[in-house]
């Protein structure tokens, strides 16, 4: 099986180098000292499930030199999607896939809006991954890849995929409702993630305080509303499920969306909480907290960026 890795990062990094270790022809996109590392010494991977090398790998930061392939693993972040859709086509034959684990509902379809639906596979991802170093991914827990065809009908692509996946030691899951999937993740980042930047507080903290839980549970339940507005059909018990991921959550835990943007870092918000908004407005569908949430960190970060 061929496999493209379109953004080597924690999540391509990680789930790209499980499957090259599991023996597939697996090529990954990279840039800078991160790929020079990587055409030097290969991708180490420190994981909580045993620590491995991959070298020599195949790797480069033009995909033409790729060529198409069977799958494309699609793991740059939010806001790099419009680079990496420009550099999709080379690796995009009749036959191919592209896999989008982007967080928040959008990257599906603005992968489709170049490569057409029938390309896509959307996905959600589950793992604490970055890079940790140029040529290292650390994995410090997850693994869990969830996807299906753009209706969720099966095919023989997505139980090929399945079972690579699967063989990699990796948990695979076929959705039988992948927006479905999508949206739940989808809910649960837009509310813990803002209220976890807004209040610099790990889910220990965010989730045993009776305002700030009650918080999230009301920004939850105006994606909901959304979703619902979108024709998305989620569980009545999806937010009481939500809260119990939350509490089952390690206390120290945090998002990426928290972590980068107190580090000064360039962040997902405008796919998270901004998403919820923007989707809320579309659909006529009142989002007050999530509003307020967005604008308090919009109002931090421009602070921080003005002269």
């Amino acid at each position: 099986m061929r496999i493209a890795v379109l953004g080597t990062g924690g999540v391509g990094g990680y789930f790209g180098g499980r499957l090259a270790r599991a023996g597939h022809d697996v090529s990954f996109v990279a840039r800078g000292a991160h790929l020079a590392a990587l055409r030097q010494d290969g991708l180490a991977v420190t994981s909580v499930e045993g620590d491995f090398t991959v070298s020599p790998v195949r790797a480069t930061e033009d995909t033409k030199e790729i060529g198409e392939v069977d799958y494309v693993l699609l793991g740059v972040k939010t806001w790099q999607l419009g680079h990496a859709i420009a550099a999709l086509r080379p690796l995009v034959g009749p036959d191919t896939a592209v896999l989008t684990t982007q967080n928040g509902v959008d990257a599906p379809r603005q992968v489709a809006d170049i490569v057409g639906e029938g390309a896509v596979l959307p996905g959600a991802v589950e793992v604490i991954a970055y890079i940790d170093g140029p040529g290292r991914i650390r994995q410090i827990g997850g693994g869990k890849l969830t996807f299906a065809e753009w209706d969720s009908r099966p095919s023989d692509r997505v139980e090929r995929l399945r079972a690579a996946v699967a063989e990699a030691g990796l948990a695979a899951v076929v959705s039988t409702d992948i927006w479905g999937a999508l949206w739940t993740k989808f809910l649960t980042l837009a509310s813990i993630g803002a209220l976890g930047t807004v209040t610099d507080a790990p889910f220990g903290v965010v989730r045993s305080r009776p305002g700030t839980r009650r918080l999230i549970e009301d920004s939850m339940t105006e994606v909901l509303q959304v979703a619902r507005a979108k024709g998305i059909d989620l569980p009545d018990d999806v937010i009481q499920a939500r809260m119990a991921f939350l509490d089952d959550m390690p206390a120290a835990a945090t998002t990426s969306l928290q972590r980068d943007i107190l580090a000064g870092k360039q962040s997902e918000l405008a796919a998270w909480t901004g998403a919820a908004v923007r989707l809320g407005q579309e659909t006529g569908t009142p989002t007050p907290v999530s509003s307020l949430l967005y604008e308090l960190i919009s109002a931090r970060v421009s602070a921080r960026t003005q002269p």
